[in-house]
């Protein structure tokens, strides 16, 4: 289930290092679903071709998970927010995957970028989509004594 699956990586990320008593670690994994199947970043070219072809013309979410950890506490979040994709053209696909925006981006695109062209619709978190959902990574840091 892609949600398990992104609350385990933004939990085992928070983990991997020894905290001091006084500090606070944020980590976070963003992972983009078609149904129950996860598209992670894609390997090469091919990948996010079969990528973005498959969101074309559909509805997809995307998920943040987000923990922060103390040293004695961890607390883990999901930020679910859903985007639709339009139905892209043959050369509109071809663009893209030539611009190698696609590289290191969950589901084979990047919203902040020339992706965004690609959205009419979003609904959850802008940033959440983006990577990390500010105001909830905010409230978190706060709900374990993290000070502005």
């Amino acid at each position: 289930m892609p949600l398990n699956y992104c609350r385990r990586m933004a939990l085992e990320k928070a983990q991997f290092l020894n905290l001091k008593t006084d500090e606070i670690i944020l980590t976070a994994d963003t992972t983009v679903s078609v149904g129950r199947r996860i598209l992670g970043k894609p390997i090469d070219v091919d990948e996010a071709r079969v990528f973005l072809t498959l969101l074309s013309g559909r509805r997809h979410k995307v998920i943040t998970a987000i923990a922060a950890r103390t040293s004695t506490e961890v607390k883990v979040i999901s930020v679910v927010s859903q985007v639709k994709f339009k139905r892209l053209s043959i050369n509109e696909l071809s663009l893209y995957l030539n611009s190698k925006e696609w590289e290191g981006k969950a589901g084979g695109y990047a919203i902040q970028g020339l992706g965004s062209e690609f959205i009419p619709w979003i609904s959850g978190s802008y940033s959440g989509i983006v990577g990390l959902p500010l105001s909830q990574a905010i409230s978190l840091l706060k709900s374990l004594g993290w000070e502005q």
